[in-house]
C-alpha cells in the first residue's frame, strides 16, 4: 500500500507532526496513528479470512485476476513481447549455447532436422523507370 513511501517523505511527515502536534503532543499522536494503523489491519485480516471462510476454495479463484493485475506492475516490454508475439519463447537463446547458428551447426528441433530454407532472391536495386514490386497481399 505504501510502497512509493520512501524515507524522504517520511522524514517530512515526521516534520509537519512535530510543528502541528509540538513536541509534547507527537508521542502521543504517534501511539494512536500505531493504533489506528494496527486496528485497521486487524479489520482487514478478519474481513478476509470471513472472506475466505464463507465463499471457500472459490475465494482463490477470485485472486487470479487481481494476481494477474499486480504484475502489470512489473510491466516489462521485453517480456510482453517475448510472451505474447513469441508463445515465451526467446529466440536468442540458442546464441548463448554452444551450437549456434553463428559458429556453423543449428541445433535440431525435437529431435528432427529443420527442412532447408529456399534461397532468397538478391536484392538489387531498381534500373531507372522500372516499377517497384507491387504486393496485393500487403496492401
Amino acid at each position: 500500500m505504501f510502497d512509493s513511501v520512501g524515507w524522504p517523505e517520511l522524514l517530512v511527515l515526521a516534520l509537519v507532526g512535530l510543528f502541528v502536534l509540538g513536541p509534547d503532543r507527537l508521542p502521543q499522536g504517534a501511539a494512536w496513528l500505531g493504533k489506528t494503523i494496527r486496528q485497521v489491519r486487524e479489520y482487514a485480516t478478519g474481513a478476509r479470512d470471513q472472506i475466505r471462510s464463507e465463499i471457500g476454495p472459490e475465494f482463490d479463484e477470485l485472486k487470479k485476476p487481481l494476481d494477474e493485475l499486480r504484475s502489470v506492475r512489473n510491466f516489462n516490454p521485453k517480456t510482453a513481447v517475448t510472451k505474447h508475439l513469441l508463445d515465451g519463447e526467446n529466440p536468442f537463446e540458442e546464441f548463448s549455447k554452444n551450437s549456434s547458428p553463428l559458429n556453423g551447426h543449428t541445433p535440431s528441433t525435437n529431435g528432427h532436422t529443420p527442412a532447408p530454407t529456399p534461397p532468397k532472391p538478391a536484392d538489387r536495386p531498381l534500373a531507372p523507370g522500372e516499377r517497384p514490386p507491387y504486393d496485393t497481399d500487403a496492401t
